[in-house]
């Protein structure tokens, strides 16, 4: 049995993401037996970005409005400079960023990603990286950053650029195979 057989996993994005921090993770998800849909506030396709250039469209499976966090088990978020900044200014994209740490679910997010998670407000407290240019936004929603390949923190998986897709890839499998954490404790 492959270790995400009968989860769906939502890759949440929009047109401008990096196209390896889409398809990487996405090919590492479906290997490791899990069902995928890439969500977008439109239907449709999404373009990619890849060497300062567009790319490749992408599929949209669904829409933000078609579905709630109750259908998966497991959310990806990838970069790019214009994705993440256009999920943030989106309430539907937030809320459903949102109820999956409101339910433990296991969240993956790579690169300029964890913008999105800035607007949940559900950071405070957490270890993270990022790519360097968003340390501060992050560090102000009370994160503690570091500088690593990839930092696991209660099912928060992050990475810091496509450099780091292996070890990102890895881990978010891990996180998604484990599911569900119970809220963090405090003492």
């Amino acid at each position: 049995m492959k270790k995400l057989e009968n989860k769906t996993i939502a890759i949440l994005s929009e047109t401008g993401f990096e196209e390896v921090e889409l398809t990487s993770p996405k090919k590492a998800l479906e290997e490791a037996g899990a069902t995928v849909h890439v969500i977008s506030p439109q239907s449709g396709t999404i373009k990619s970005w890849n060497d300062g250039n567009w790319n490749m469209d992408v599929k949209v499976d669904k829409t933000l409005s078609e579905i709630s966090e109750g259908d998966y088990n497991g959310l990806m978020l990838p970069g790019g400079v214009i994705n993440p900044d256009k999920l943030r200014r989106n309430k539907d994209a937030v809320a459903f960023v949102k109820s999956f740490f409101d339910k433990g679910k296991p969240i993956a997010a790579i690169c300029h990603g964890p913008q999105t998670l800035i607007e949940t407000g559900a950071l405070k407290g957490r270890i993270m990286t990022s790519f360097p240019s968003i340390r501060t936004d992050l560090e102000n929603a009370g994160v503690n950053w570091e500088d690593s390949e990839v930092v696991v923190d209660h099912g928060l998986v992050t990475s810091r650029s496509p450099e780091d897709l292996d070890a990102f890839n890895r881990k978010m499998v891990e996180e998604f195979v484990e599911g569900i954490h119970e809220e963090q404790k405090t003492s």
